[in-house]
């Protein structure tokens, strides 16, 4: 599966930002797909992931401020990102895996999008 991920930009904090993550070739509700991020000088981290079955989870930084979903007519998966901070700030990317359930691990994800810069202005 080929990952292309959009919908990044500048936004104040506060502000919301929703991305996408479009797949093409086999459909993406066969795969686990999850976001993570990295921001500039540290390690990529996980944020979020959807299962096969729409089962989600989040990490704690972003519990209550984003959601992720999936739109199978349009093989794609988005990220609706609200309450945005400065430390939100970083470039976000999609992956997918064959692994079943909520993988927070990136060597888990076998087939990762490019990145989409976010940033957010205090």
């Amino acid at each position: 599966v080929q990952l292309q991920a959009s919908g990044g930009g500048l936004v104040q904090a506060g502000g919301s930002l929703r991305l996408s993550c479009a797949a093409s070739g086999p459909t993406i509700s066969s795969y686990s797909t999850a976001w993570f991020r990295q921001a500039p000088g540290k390690e990529r981290e996980f944020v979020a992931a959807i299962s096969r079955s729409s089962s989600t989870y989040y990490a704690d930084s972003v519990k209550g401020r984003f959601t992720i979903s999936r739109d199978n007519a349009k093989n794609t998966v988005y990220l609706q990102m609200n309450s945005l901070k400065p430390e939100d700030t970083a470039v976000y990317y999609c992956a997918a895996t064959g692994t079943p359930g909520l993988p927070t691990t990136q060597g888990r994800y076998n087939y990762w999008g490019q990145g989409t810069q976010v940033t957010v202005s205090s």
